[in-house]
Parts: C-alpha cells; sequence; structure tokens
C-alpha cells in the first residue's frame, strides 16, 4: 500500500469514528521538524481524543563521513494515528501512537577539489567512480511518544496547539553504490568491496536519525 493510499484509509477511519461520535470533529493545519501537516482529532472518552494525520516536507543539506562528501535530500512522508490524554482535562496532553514511515534520504557523492574520490583509503577518479549514490530508508511502522498544549475540541472555533516528541524510527537502512565504473572488471570489483566499507561510514553518519524529534506548531478550527 502507497503511502497516499495508507494516509487516505487513516483519514477514512476517523472519519467513521467522527460520525459515530457525537459529530464532533477539529482540523488541524501544523508546521514543524516533520515538515507541513494536517489533522483531524475526535474525542474517544472524556480526557481522551484520537488524532490523525499526514506530514510531508523536503529539505536539502550537505554533509560528510571521514572519507567522502555528500549532498543529502530529505524527504519527510509520514502518516500518524495518535491518542491524546489530558489528565487535567486542560490543554497539557501526553500523546503516543504509531507513525507510517515514509521518510528517506537521497545521498549524492561529491568528487574532492582534485576530482576523485577517497573510499577506504584508496583514491579514484570520478570517471572511473562514475555515479555513487546512496538510499537510506527507516522501518515503515514507528511508535511515537510526546507531550503537547492544546485541546481543539475543547472549545468551539479556533484554537493553536504544540506537540514536543519523539518518532522511534529505529536505525537507518542504507544502500550505496556506483553506476557506470569505467576500469578494469578487477578495479570494478575493488571499488565495489571499497564502497560497502564506506557505505558503513554512511551508516554511522545517519544514525542519529533512529529518534526523530517531533516539534511542530498548529492552528486548530473545530465544527
Amino acid at each position: 500500500m502507497t503511502f497516499n493510499a495508507r494516509a487516505a484509509f487513516l483519514f477514512a477511519a476517523l472519519a467513521a469514528a467522527q460520525c459515530a461520535s457525537a459529530g464532533e470533529i477539529a482540523a488541524s493545519a501544523d508546521l514543524g521538524s516533520t515538515g507541513l501537516g494536517l489533522h483531524l482529532s475526535t474525542p474517544l472518552a472524556a480526557k481522551l481524543n484520537a488524532r490523525i494525520g499526514i506530514n510531508v516536507a523536503k529539505y536539502s543539506y550537505d554533509g560528510s563521513t571521514s572519507d567522502v562528501d555528500y549532498d543529502f535530500k530529505l524527504k519527510l512522508a509520514t502518516a500518524d494515528a495518535l491518542l491524546d490524554y489530558h489528565p487535567f482535562d486542560g490543554s497539557f496532553r501526553i500523546s503516543g501512537g504509531v507513525v507510517y514511515n515514509g521518510n528517506k534520504i537521497d545521498a549524492h557523492a561529491r568528487p574532492n577539489a582534485a576530482g576523485s574520490y577517497d573510499i577506504n583509503g584508496t583514491v579514484y577518479s570520478a570517471a572511473t567512480v562514475g555515479r555513487l549514490d546512496g538510499k537510506i530508508d527507516f522501518r515503515k511502522a514507528a511508535p511515537y511518544l510526546g507531550i503537547g498544549w492544546g485541546n481543539a475540541l475543547k472549545q468551539s472555533g479556533w484554537s493553536v496547539g504544540l506537540d514536543l516528541g519523539v518518532t522511534f524510527q529505529g536505525s537507518p537502512n542504507t544502500a550505496l553504490a556506483s553506476s557506470g565504473c569505467t576500469a578494469s572488471a578487477a578495479s570494478c570489483a575493488q571499488l565495489a568491496r571499497d564502497i560497502a566499507a564506506e557505505n558503513a561510514k554512511l551508516a554511522d553518519e545517519v544514525d542519529d536519525f533512529k529518534l526523530y524529534p517531533v516539534v511542530r506548531a498548529g492552528i486548530s478550527y473545530r465544527f
């Protein structure tokens, strides 16, 4: 099932739950570390709300391992299903749930100023290596835990909210490979072995993403 299909399923599920409730529903638009998001909320109990949403964004940044410089493109695409518990019957909430995690990173290696790559201690010309690209992704089902402020269902009309939390998306999966090696078969085989060692270094470079911080603020409207 694609990300769009999963998001549509989540919204359909919440719409069904909302129809079964007293007709209360709130829509929220938010912005933060998960990108631009849209969420729907409906009450389940006196202090408990259900919230589902989608979040998307794209970011570009530079990074490097000890040997190779990269252009990274982070593509955020998540769909979350959350429970918001308001222990004091006010705006403070404790949130938990699961995130369908379509986040991924595309990595493109850049040759150094001399037009070469130093890969695992071996120097290769850029023409020999060809393109050196990597893909980084994460487990698809990731737990979420956080706190926040705001209860879009507490009052009619407009309100604001804030989420602070962590998505536990696990250690990243990295796949680094070259295309278009122009050297001999033996040299290309050695290049492949060196790239495998570089792939391990790339995995270490992006390991901080296994805990993804969630900081987002939004505005909500209760219908």
